[in-house]
Order: structure tokens, then C-alpha cells, then sequence
């Protein structure tokens, strides 16, 4: 009688894994499909395992932060899909602070400001992660990932731990070497200075105060929908395209803010999809200008 191979469960018991997982309990849009396999890494070390057992069983292998600014499509994502915010240890030491990927961004600019540390005011309240602001060179109110950062630790395709420097990420707008080369972001070391505590607090209470003005925070929705194309502002333009308000299946084009699409309830993932190619078409109809999803779209499409 042959043996039966042991699951990835069984192989992994110190693991969190979960197989045909709904990511929809997972994104900030709460839309998603199902995820073969979902495991909730807690080290570097199990990371390494992780991605290892996927190359040796050639199983795809997909890694999400905060869910923030992405969008899962309706038939969900085939293979290994790895969440990373049990890895949210945030050191400081001196000037230097160090944060794991699945930190929150939000939760590493309180601790720099705790620390008296000034320079990433600007991503108070972004909600991300700190891997995924690595990934996409997350930025606000004129300040980018790019400016704090040192250095990045990777996982390598290869299998190896890396230290990326500023230069070798090679930020730009809305993004680094990381969307190209496949690597995994395990933690990112910023390079702060001296502040005021108080002062650094209120410089973020204020921009929290403006994103909540103006930003429909009270709502599902995958953020900033599209890149800012150059010489325009998107949200002026769609509002221009008389598309504010707008809706798709049960999702919206905010009335607050003409940036973001809202899940008004039960929107699905190719509504989402949908409404963003009507707003590309009409904005490029009506205005000649191409806009760029600035939301990262991953996964299969629903099969009827």
C-alpha cells in the first residue's frame, strides 16, 4: 500500500495554514476570492520554508501585506498565498529604526514619534504595511518611502537573505526593484533624525485630520485608486469626467473623494474591476490622458 504524501499542514504544524481561505476576510475592499493554501509566517526562517516547499512542489506563490492597496479578483489566487503581519516587530536603536514586513505603517510611525524620531510624518495614516509601502514605495503628502529608507532585507528567488540598500531598490514613483525581481520583503531599516516628540505628533495628527476630511475612511476600499498621471491630479479629473458618484455592481466612485472606489456593502472584485476600465476609458475619451491603476490587481478571474 503506498503512503500517503503528508499535507502542508502536517509538514508545518508550527505554522498558521489555512487552505480555501476567502482573502475577502482579509482586504480592505472585504472582496476576494479563495486561496488555495494561506499560511501566516511568523520568522524569516519560516518564510524560507514556505517558499522552499512551494519551488520543490512548483506551486505558484503569491505574498500579501495589509491588503491595503490591492485588489483580489473573484476566482482567488491558485497555490501558496503567504500574509505577513505576524512578522511586526519594530526596534529602535539610536536614529535607526527597524521594522519586520507586516508591520503596520501606521503602528511604525507612532513608535518612531514615541522615539522622538522625525521622517515619516507623512505615512501616519496610510494603511499598509511596511512590506508593501517597500514593494510599491508608498507615499503621502509629499513625502515617499524612498526618503527614510537604508536598507530592505529580501528573500532572494534563490532562496538566499539579501540586504537591498537604498540605491539597489531603486525607488521611484510607486515603485522599487522589488516588483520586478521576485524577492520578498522580510523588514526595512530607516535612517531617522531627531525631533520633537510633540511636534512629530502633531504634525501627524494633522495629516490624519486631513486624510479623515477628505478621504472616505468610513468605508471598504482598496485606496488610491490610480497613479497621479504627470501634469494632473486624478481625482479632479474624474470628477471633471462627471464620474464622481458613479457606480458598478455595488461599488462606487466616491462622492468624498473622486480618488476612491467605495464597496458600498456587497461590490465584488470585478466590480471593482470594472468601474476602474470605465474610468480609464472615459478619462482617456474625454481628456486624452492614460491613467495607471496605482492598486495592485492579483488573482483569477470567477469561472461561472
Amino acid at each position: 500500500m503506498l503512503q500517503k504524501e503528508p499535507t502542508i499542514v502536517e509538514l508545518f504544524p508550527q505554522i498558521e495554514i489555512k487552505l480555501a481561505e476567502p482573502l475577502s476576510h482579509y482586504t480592505y475592499t472585504k472582496t476576494g476570492g479563495k486561496a488555495d493554501i494561506l499560511a501566516f509566517p511568523k520568522s524569516s526562517n519560516e518564510v524560507q520554508t514556505l517558499v522552499n516547499y512551494a519551488h520543490s512542489q512548483q506551486l505558484a506563490l503569491t505574498v500579501i501585506g495589509n491588503a491595503s492597496n490591492l485588489i483580489v479578483k473573484d476566482g482567488g489566487i491558485r497555490g501558496l498565498v503567504l500574509i505577513l503581519t505576524a512578522m511586526a516587530v519594530i526596534t529602535v536603536t539610536d536614529t535607526t529604526l527597524h521594522a519586520q514586513a507586516g508591520a503596520k505603517l501606521i503602528d511604525t510611525t507612532i513608535a518612531a514619534a514615541d522615539a522622538g524620531l522625525s521622517g515619516i510624518e507623512f505615512a501616519a495614516g496610510i494603511p499598509g504595511s511596511v512590506g508593501g509601502a517597500m514593494f510599491m514605495n508608498a507615499g503621502a503628502y509629499g513625502g515617499e518611502m524612498s526618503d527614510a529608507v537604508q536598507s530592505v532585507t529580501v528573500l532572494l528567488p534563490n532562496g538566499t537573505i539579501s540586504e537591498l540598500s537604498r540605491t539597489a531598490l531603486h525607488f521611484a514613483y510607486r515603485h522599487s526593484i522589488i516588483q520586478e525581481n521576485n524577492s520578498v520583503v522580510l523588514a526595512a531599516t530607516f535612517a531617522l533624525t531627531k525631533g520633537e516628540p510633540a511636534k512629530i505628533k502633531a504634525e501627524m495628527a494633522d495629516f490624519n485630520a486631513r486624510r479623515a476630511a477628505k478621504q472616505p475612511l468610513e468605508y471598504p476600499s482598496c485606496g488610491s485608486v490610480f497613479k497621479r498621471p504627470t501634469g494632473y491630479f486624478t481625482g479632479k479629473l474624474i470628477h471633471e469626467a462627471g464620474l464622481q458618484g458613479h457606480i458598478i455592481g455595488d461599488v462606487q466612485i466616491s462622492t468624498k473623494h473622486a480618488g476612491f472606489m467605495i464597496n458600498l456593502g456587497h461590490g465584488t472584485a470585478t466590480d471593482y474591476i470594472d468601474l476602474i476600465r470605465y474610468v480609464q476609458a472615459e478619462v482617456f475619451k474625454q481628456f486624452s490622458v492614460a491613467l495607471e491603476p496605482e492598486v495592485r490587481i492579483i488573482g483569477e478571474d470567477l469561472i461561472e
